[in-house]
C-alpha cells in the first residue's frame, strides 16, 4: 500500500492536568519490560522496587522468578536491563542503600512453619555479602533516613483456606529491627519488637504489612487484616499504637456486579485495613486503604502519629479515577480501586504522596503541603497493577513497579515505569468527565463520530463490557482534555438495552444515531444495526440477512458510516467465504434495502491477526483502522487506512466481490509510543470533522487485564 502524507495538527501530548495548568508535571518517558531481564517466555513480575543511591540503578523483586532485578536508568527515557540475581527463595521486598540491596526473602516451608531471611547484595559485583536469619516470613523492609537500620514486617501470613481465611492463625507475625554499620547487618543484634496483644481484631495474631521509618527513627507498622497501626521506638518498644478506624462511603459503584457504572450505594463502617503507609513528616503518616478480610475504603487517611484523623478522602480519590475511565467495574462488588502502595518524597519544595490504586492501573500524586487538605494534582496512567514505587527527588523522576504479567501471546507483560517531574502539562488524561454536572463513570469505548454540524462535538459508544449499560457519550474535544459531558444510555422499552455490542456509531443528520452491533452468536447477540433517536431510545432493527449469517463468524461489526443513503458497515475479519486476510465492508442501502459488498485486503500479520475497527467517510474517501491484536513490542500494525469512494460499489452478497484498494494514510505505532507506555492493542475509534480534523481513540476493555488508558488524540488529513 503506498503511503499517503498527513498534515500534523496535534500529537498526543496535548492534553492539561485534572486541574488548571501547572509549571511542573509528571510525565511517564519510558516503561521497562521485566521480560527483557529474562529470555522473556517465563512469567515475570516488578513488585517491590528500590534505587541506588546515586539514582542510576534500579532494583525490583520478581516473585514468580525468586530473583532481584536490575534496570540501568543512567538514561531513563532508555532503561536497559541489567540482569538478576537468584535469591534462594521467593523475594517480598528489596530496599537500597547507597550500593547495598537488602532483599527480603520468604523460605518459608508452610504457613505454620514460617522462615525467612535478609539478604545483602553488593550492585556493582552482583555478589551476596551478607545474610541475616529473620526467623519468620518477611513482607516489606525498610532503611532508616540516617541508614542506621533497618526495619523488616515479618508477617507470618496466614492460609487463606483454612478458617474462611480469618486472622488467629499462629504463629502471629513481628517486625524485626537490624541494625546497619557501613553497609554491615548486625544479625546478631536483632530486635524481635512485640507487636501482639495490641490490636482488638485478633491481637494474637498480628499479621505486619508495611513498615515506613521517620527521622526520629521511629518506624511505623501497618497490620492490615488487624485493621491496626504501631509505632515503635528504635529500641523495638512501643511507641504509641490505634485502630485503623473505619470510614462511611458513599457514592460508590454497586456492590452486587452488573456490568454498570452507577455510583449510588453506600458502604457505613467499612473498615480502612490499610496495606501501604508512609511518614509524610515526624508527626503525620499516610496510610492506602486497599483491605482484606471485611474491609478496603478505595481511598486514603492522614493520621497523627498518635491516631487523630487529619484527612480523610473517602470515595474522593475514586470519583477521580472514575473519571478519567479507569475504573474497575468487576471490582466493584470487592474493593473498588484498591489503592494498595504509597511513596513519599519531596520535589522542589512540595511534598508529595504518590497513591497507587493496584485495580485501577493509576497513581494519584497528591500535593501535601498542608497535610489536612491534600490536592490532587495528577493522575498517572501506570502498567497493570502498580504494586511498589520509588522516588528519586534528586533526577527528578518516579518509578512504578507494575506487578501483573498476563504471559500470553499479544497480551501486556509486567512494565516498570518512569516519569520525570519536569516543565509543562500534564499530557495525561487525554479524556474526562471532569466538570460534568453529574459523575459519570465510562471506559472500554469504541465507535466515534463527529458532528459536522458543531466544530468540536464529538458522540461515542462502550462495547458489550457494559452490558447492562450501553451508552452514547457526547465529547467536546475543543477543550484540552477533551470532555465526556452527557452519558446517554441506549433503552429498548424504555429499560437499558441488552444483548447489544456496540462497535460502530454514525450520525443520520436529524439528531439520531445508527449503531452497529458486532454480536456474538454464541452469547445470543445478534449480528445487526439499529436505529438510536436523540432519547437513546432504540426505534428501528436491522438484522443481518440470510446471505451474511450464512456465513457467520464471530468477529463482526466494527464499525459504520453513511454516505448518501447507505450504511456501510466494516467486518473485522474474515467470515466463512472470504479469502486470506480480507473483511468485507457491507453496504446496506436505506431506501431500497438492499444488501451487498466490496472486499478488502487486509495487511498480512506479522503476528497474531490482523482486522478493521473503524470505518468513516470524509470527503473522496473512507478512511478505516487496521490494527493488529499484539501489545507493546509485538505490535506491528497500527494504521488508518483510505478508500476512494469510486471504489465502493457494492455486489450482491453470496458471490464474487470488487476488491478496493486501500492506501495506507497514517501509520499510529509513533503516536501510540508518545506517552511512554507500551503500545497497546485496541486502537477502536475514527472520527473525522468537516475541516478535516480525524480523532482517534483506544478500548481500554473496561479496565478487565488491561492497564485502563484509554487514548484519545488528533491530527489532520488532506
Amino acid at each position: 500500500m503506498p503511503l499517503t502524507r498527513i498534515t500534523l495538527t496535534s500529537l498526543l501530548a496535548l492534553t492539561a492536568s485534572l486541574g488548571s495548568a501547572q509549571e511542573m508535571a509528571f510525565n511517564r518517558i519510558a516503561s521497562f519490560p521485566v521480560a527483557s531481564n529474562s529470555d522473556g517466555a517465563e512469567e515475570t513480575s516488578s513488585e517491590i522496587i528500590s534505587a541506588s543511591g546515586d539514582g542510576m540503578v534500579l532494583a525490583y523483586s520478581d516473585s514468580p522468578l525468586g530473583v532481584v532485578g536490575f534496570v540501568d536508568i543512567s538514561d531513563a527515557a532508555d532503561p536497559q536491563p541489567l540482569g538478576t540475581i537468584a535469591v534462594g527463595g521467593e523475594p517480598t521486598a528489596v530496599s537500597i542503600l547507597g550500593n547495598t540491596a537488602f532483599v527480603g526473602v520468604n523460605t518459608s516451608a508452610s504457613y505454620t512453619e514460617p522462615s525467612g531471611k535478609l539478604e545483602v547484595y553488593d550492585i556493582e559485583t552482583m555478589s551476596e555479602v551478607a545474610s541475616c536469619d529473620l526467623g519468620g516470613q518477611p513482607d516489606s523492609t525498610a532503611i532508616a533516613p540516617d541508614g542506621s537500620f533497618i526495619a523488616v514486617a515479618i508477617e507470618n501470613e496466614r492460609d487463606e483456606d483454612l478458617g474462611d481465611g480469618r486472622v488467629g492463625q499462629l504463629p502471629g507475625g513481628y517486625v524485626a529491627l537490624i541494625g546497619i554499620d557501613d553497609g554491615m547487618l548486625d544479625c546478631g543484634g536483632l530486635i524481635r519488637a512485640n507487636v501482639s496483644g495490641l490490636a482488638e481484631i485478633a491481637p494474637d495474631d498480628p499479621e505486619p504489612e508495611f513498615v515506613d521509618i521517620n527521622s526520629l527513627g521511629e518506624t511505623v507498622v501497618t497490620m492490615q487484616e488487624n485493621n491496626h497501626i504501631v509505632v515503635l521506638n528504635r529500641d523495638g518498644s512501643v511507641a504509641s499504637h490505634f485502630s485503623a478506624g473505619s470510614v462511611d462511603l458513599t457514592g460508590i459503584d454497586g456492590t452486587d456486579e452488573q456490568a454498570a457504572l452507577i455510583f449510588d450505594e453506600a458502604q457505613p463502617g467499612r473498615l480502612r485495613e490499610p496495606d501501604g503507609v508512609q511518614w509524610i513528616d515526624d508527626m503525620h503518616i499516610a496510610i492506602a486503604n486497599e483491605g482484606d478480610m471485611d474491609g478496603g475504603s478505595r481511598g486514603w487517611t492522614i493520621l497523627s502519629e498518635s491516631g487523630e484523623l487529619v484527612y480523610e478522602s473517602g470515595a474522593d480519590f475514586e470519583h477521580a479515577i472514575v473519571q478519567i475511565g479507569h475504573y474497575p467495574d468487576r471490582r466493584s462488588d470487592a474493593k473498588g480501586v484498591e489503592p494498595e502502595g504509597m511513596e513519599f518524597a519531596i520535589f522542589g519544595e512540595t511534598p508529595f504522596v504518590f497513591l497507587l490504586a493496584e485495580r485501577a492501573s493509576v497513581v494519584g500524586v497528591y500535593d501535601v503541603t498542608d497535610p489536612a487538605a491534600p490536592v490532587l494534582t495528577q493522575l498517572l496512567p501506570s502498567g497493570i497493577a502498580p504494586e511498589g514505587a520509588i522516588a528519586i527527588p534528586g533526577r527528578n523522576l518516579f518509578v512504578t513497579a507494575n506487578e501483573a504479567d498476563l504471559g500470553e501471546d499479544g497480551a501486556a507483560r509486567s512494565h516498570v515505569m518512569i516519569y520525570e517531574f519536569a516543565e509543562g502539562t500534564a499530557s495525561y488524561p487525554q479524556i474526562t468527565s471532569e466538570g460534568a454536572d453529574d459523575l459519570i463513570g465510562w471506559a472500554a469505548l469504541s465507535g466515534l463520530a463527529a458532528d459536522l454540524d458543531n466544530p468540536g462535538t464529538l458522540y461515542a459508544v462502550n462495547d458489550s463490557f457494559f452490558g447492562y449499560q450501553p451508552t452514547i457519550f457526547t465529547i467536546d474535544a475543543s477543550q484540552t482534555p477533551a470532555r465526556i459531558t452527557d452519558a446517554t444510555v441506549v433503552t429498548r422499552g424504555g429499560r437499558p438495552a441488552q444483548k447489544l455490542d456496540m462497535e460502530g456509531l454514525a450520525l443520520d443528520g436529524d439528531g439520531g444515531f445508527w449503531i452497529a452491533s458486532e454480536g456474538r452468536t454464541d452469547r445470543m447477540i445478534p449480528h445487526g444495526i439499529y436505529h438510536v433517536g436523540s432519547d437513546g431510545e432504540i426505534d428501528a432493527e436491522i438484522p443481518f440477512p440470510a446471505e451474511l449469517l450464512a456465513v457467520e463468524q464471530r468477529f463482526g461489526a466494527e464499525g459504520i458510516t453513511l454516505i448518501g443513503n447507505t450504511l456501510w458497515i466494516a467486518l473485522q475479519r474474515e467470515w466463512a467465504d472470504d479469502a486470506d486476510n480480507t473483511a468485507k465492508l457491507v453496504a446496506y442501502n436505506l431506501d431500497t434495502e438492499e444488501w451487498g459488498a466490496v472486499s478488502y485486503p487486509k495487511t498480512e500479520p506479522a503476528t497474531g491477526w490482523v482486522g478493521l475497527s473503524e470505518i468513516t467517510a470524509h470527503g473522496d474517501y473512507v478512511y478505516l483502522i487496521e490494527r493488529d491484536n499484539q501489545i507493546g513490542g509485538n505490535a506491528v500494525t497500527k494504521q488508518i487506512t483510505r478508500v476512494a469512494l469510486s471504489e465502493m460499489v457494492p455486489a450482491p452478497l453470496g458471490g464474487d466481490l470488487p476488491v478496493v484498494s486501500p492506501e495506507v494514510v497514517r501509520d499510529l505505532m509513533g503516536d501510540l509510543a508518545s506517552t511512554g507506555g507500551y503500545v497497546v492493542d485496541k486502537v477502536e475509534g475514527l472520527a473525522i470533522e468537516a475541516d478535516g480534523t480525524a480523532w482517534v481513540v483506544t478500548d481500554n476493555d473496561g479496565v478487565d487485564d488491561s492497564s485502563g488508558e484509554t487514548l484519545f488524540w488528533s491530527f489532520a488529513v488532506e
